[in-house]
C-alpha cells in the first residue's frame, strides 16, 4: 500500500484534529493525581472530546472480534498500551500512568501520547520517562525528507538501548490521517537508511513504547491490554508529526487559548 500524502486540505483538517487531540492530553494529565481511577480519566477524557466537537477514535474500535470499549487508552505502570480505564484501578502515589488520546474531527485523525508520574517516582522509573521521550525527540528529529523510516527507528532504538532500557517490538508507530493506521509501519528498532523515503506531505505518529526491563510483552484477558511480561513498568510517549521541505513539524500540541469547537 503506498503511504499516504496530504494535500493542503488535509493538513489543514490534520491541524485541526491534533491540535484538539493534543489539547485534550494536556487537560486529561492535569487531573492525574492520587486516588483518582482510571475510569473516572477517560470519562474526563470523553467530556473534553466532546467539548470540541470531536469524537473518540477509540471507542468501538475493533482491532479483532471485541471492541475496544473505552474512550482513551490509560495504562499504568507495567500496562504498556491500550489499557481499559477502571473503577478498580486507582492511581497511587509512585505509579506511572501512560494517556493515549486519539481524536477524529472533521474525517481526519490526531494522535499521541505521554507518561507522567502519579506524585513522587522512584528515580529509575524517572529516568525511564526521561530517556522515553528524549527517544521521542530524536525520532522525530529523523522525520526528514529524504531520509528513510528506518533513520527514525533507529535513532529511537539507539538511544534507548544505550541508556539500558528496551524496546517494544510487536507494537510499532504508523502513519495517520482519515484512518487511525495507515502506512508506513513505524518501529522504534531498525537499520539507517533501510524502510521507505520520506516524502512531503506524509502525517506520522511516532511513539517509542519503552521498557524498564526486557523488551517482551503478553495481552491480558481482556484482549486488549498489553504488558510486560516481567512485569517492569513502560513508558509511552507519541506525537503526530508533518513532514515538510523544512523539517518535520509536530502538529500535536496543546494550546492553553485554543477554544471549544462547535460540531461541523
Amino acid at each position: 500500500m503506498p503511504i499516504p500524502i496530504k494535500n493542503a486540505e488535509g493538513i489543514r483538517c490534520m491541524r485541526e484534529s491534533c491540535t484538539i487531540a493534543a489539547n485534550v492530553l494536556a487537560r486529561m494529565k492535569e487531573q492525574v493525581r492520587p486516588g483518582i481511577t482510571t475510569y473516572d480519566l477517560d470519562q474526563i477524557g470523553r467530556e473534553i472530546i466532546a467539548s470540541f466537537g470531536a469524537r473518540s477514535a477509540c471507542y468501538g474500535y475493533k482491532l479483532h472480534s471485541s471492541a475496544y470499549p473505552a474512550y482513551t487508552c490509560i495504562s499504568v505502570n507495567e500496562e504498556v498500551v491500550h489499557g481499559i480505564g477502571s473503577l478498580k484501578r486507582i492511581l497511587r502515589p509512585g505509579d506511572i500512568v501512560s494517556l493515549d488520546v486519539v481524536v477524529e474531527y472533521n474525517g481526519y485523525i490526531g494522535d499521541n501520547a505521554t507518561t507522567v508520574p502519579v506524585g513522587p517516582i522512584e528515580s529509575a522509573v524517572a529516568e525511564l520517562l526521561r530517556i522515553s521521550e528524549a527517544a521521542l525527540d530524536l525520532g522525530i528529529k529523523q522525520a526528514q525528507v529524504g531520509n528513510r523510516i528506518g533513520d527514525i527507528s533507529h535513532a529511537v532504538q539507539a538511544h534507548v538501548e544505550a541508556h539500558g532500557f528496551s524496546v517494544v517490538r510487536e507494537m510499532v508507530g504508523h502513519g495517520v490521517g482519515r484512518s487511525m493506521h495507515e502506512e508506513p509501519q513505524i518501529p522504534n528498532f531498525g537499520r539507517k537508511n533501510s524502510g521507505d523515503k520520506i516524502k512531503p506531505g506524509m502525517t506520522l505518529a511516532i511513539e517509542p513504547m519503552v521498557n524498564l526491563g526486557r523488551h517482551h510483552v503478553r495481552t491480558l484477558s481482556d484482549h486488549w491490554t498489553i504488558v510486560t511480561a516481567d512485569k517492569s513498568p513502560s513508558a509511552h510517549f507519541e506525537h503526530t508529526v508533518l513532514t515538510t521541505d523544512s523539517g518535520p513539524e509536530i502538529l500535536t500540541l496543546a494550546s492553553p487559548t485554543f477554544p471549544p469547537l462547535s460540531k461541523p
